[in-house]
């Protein structure tokens, strides 16, 4: 049983919203000095899906993988110290500013290239965007079943059983392996890396693979292969307006209101 949880690395969401800089020039969220960088929580929470899988299926292997810089090392480093046995870090200069395609493209072509994978794993979106659609974009690149929002992963018998997350409850899913499965914040509380499996961690294997490794000519990857282009990106400006109805009393000040409520035709 090979499990590959896809893993990003995003500015800490504790972080007051204050702190954050929008470069409207550059449509880019600027970075917050000194601020963290960290594990996406829904991709710490597919982690600990698939060590629970193992913990039922003692022998399973499971591998970290990240696409972005050198820095998001510390990310997998992280997956290493929860207890995953492999990373595979993707770095090119080639990947820079990829979208939710190219991102998905090059996470499923890695997959690929690892060979005899039986469970793919993410997070239900990653915690800067909010998109969620790139674990959608692996399972059809892949030709692969996915499962959404699941708040328990079980697998029994070569088949994927989960439950997932509905509006008003939650339904049992099943689908044949291999499969994608996306892992939504139900599933609860990951578990904290202790002293022994962080300094083993500084001794697990990290691959890293460029483009070229992949077999991805770079103009289908990172900025130059993107789908979604965004015409603008800025901070709403937020404009209110207080007005005081006068009125000698209560009932006169509600009358004065209802009558600037039909002047704005809301009532």
């Amino acid at each position: 049983m090979h499990t590959v949880v896809c893993v990003k690395q995003v500015p800490n969401p504790e972080l007051a919203a204050g702190q954050f800089r929008l470069d409207e020039q550059a449509q880019k969220v600027a970075p917050v000095t000194g601020g963290q960088l960290v594990m996406s929580p829904f991709d710490e929470q597919a982690v600990e899906a698939a060590l629970r899988i193992r913990d039922t299926h003692p022998g399973a292997k499971i591998t970290v993988m990240s696409l972005g810089p050198e820095s998001t090392r510390n990310v997998l480093k992280h997956g290493l110290a929860m207890g995953a046995d492999e990373g595979v870090l993707l770095a090119d200069t080639a990947f820079v500013d990829a979208d939710s395609y190219t991102t998905a493209l090059t996470l499923a072509a890695a997959i690929k290239k690892i060979g005899n994978v039986d469970l793919v794993l993410t997070g239900r979106q990653a915690a800067d965007w909010d998109a969620g659609v790139v674990g959608f974009g692996i399972g059809e690149l892949l030709g692969l079943p996915v499962i959404s929002f699941a708040q328990e992963v079980q697998i029994e018998d070569g088949v994927a059983r989960v439950e997932r997350v509905l509006d008003d409850g939650t339904e049992i899913v099943e689908a044949a392996l291999p499969a994608v499965v996306t892992v939504s914040n139900e599933l609860g509380t990951p578990r904290t890396p202790n002293l022994r499996e962080t300094m083993r961690a500084a001794r697990k294997p990290v691959a890293v693979w460029s483009a070229s490794d992949l077999g991805l000519a770079a103009e289908t990857v990172g900025a130059a292969g993107a789908r979604c282009v965004r015409e603008r990106m800025f901070i709403p400006m937020k404009q209110n307006r207080c007005e005081l109805i006068a009125g000698s009393s209560p009932e006169e000040q509600a009358a004065g209101l209802a009558q600037r409520l039909c002047e704005a035709k809301l009532i």
